[in-house]
């Protein structure tokens, strides 16, 4: 108990001791591109509560949730399909191993192509880059399935499906989860990316905008929200992957 009040006591206080390291060294340098820390706030509040949340905050989480949630979805299921199946993972692997070597933003100019300068085109770009740590686990989860335990469930005439949805799922399921957490990370830069190169609303949009009009404050405002709505994203994973996976963790001896 005492260890987690000190591990929680350091995770709050370093960034606050950044912080106040930011705002006197800020106050002293007086350089434009690095605005006292009381002007940030200050813009901050103006424009993020909630002058900007409908008009770039709320779209940016939209496209991030969609993009999100197609990735898990593909790359679940692809990723079962190519595990329980070699002669299917040997047929698509050459296609994947190409598609996962290109750079998502490289096919920016070919969703604008296709898609236009709207929502599918940047929901098309956070999939094609953060489907692949998904399609991954899942495979190798799949693969790493004890094999006597497959056996035992044919001599139980469990069928397929059942073997599947009974065994596969439950023991590659902290793998999966592993790559979901990874794509996340990923599906958030790529939303602010796309929104950077090819947008005309988001958070991503609104940084390089105000770095354009050498609105420095307004852009440090935009690129802390990004960090927040990470931070947040990753907590909320964190939470739910405690909960899904508490039952592995008890195996392990490592539930708290």
């Amino acid at each position: 108990m005492i260890r987690r009040g000190l591990l929680l006591t350091l995770e709050i206080a370093v960034p606050v001791l950044l912080l106040a390291g930011y705002a006197v060294w800020a106050a002293r340098a007086q350089s434009f591109y690095f605005p006292p820390l009381g002007t940030i706030q200050e813009r901050f509040a103006q424009l993020w509560l909630f002058e900007r949340v409908p008009d770039d905050l709320l779209p940016s989480l939209r496209r991030l949730g969609i993009g999100y949630v197609l990735c898990v979805l593909l790359g679940v299921g692809a990723g079962l399909l190519l595990g329980v199946s070699r002669v299917v993972q040997q047929a698509v692997q050459p296609l994947a191993e190409f598609l996962r070597a290109l750079p998502a933003v490289a096919l920016i100019p070919f969703g604008v192509l296709v898609f236009g300068f709207g929502d599918s085109m940047r929901i098309f770009i956070i999939v094609v880059g953060a489907v692949w740590p998904i399609l991954l686990n899942t495979i190798d989860g799949v693969r790493g399935v004890d094999p006597g335990m497959l056996e035992m469930a044919r001599a139980y005439q469990v069928g397929r499906w059942g073997r599947i949805r009974g065994i596969v799922v439950p023991a590659a399921l902290p793998r999966v989860v592993a790559g979901m957490r990874t794509s996340l990370s990923i599906a958030i830069i790529l939303m602010v990316v796309s929104e950077m190169v090819a947008g005309r609303d988001g958070v991503g949009y609104f940084v390089l905008e105000s770095q354009r009009r050498f609105a420095i404050s307004d852009m440090w405002t935009g690129i802390i929200l990004l960090g927040i709505v990470g931070y947040l994203a990753n907590f909320l994973f964190v939470q739910a992957e405690r909960r899904l996976l508490r039952w592995h963790r008890e195996s392990k001896g490592l539930a708290r």
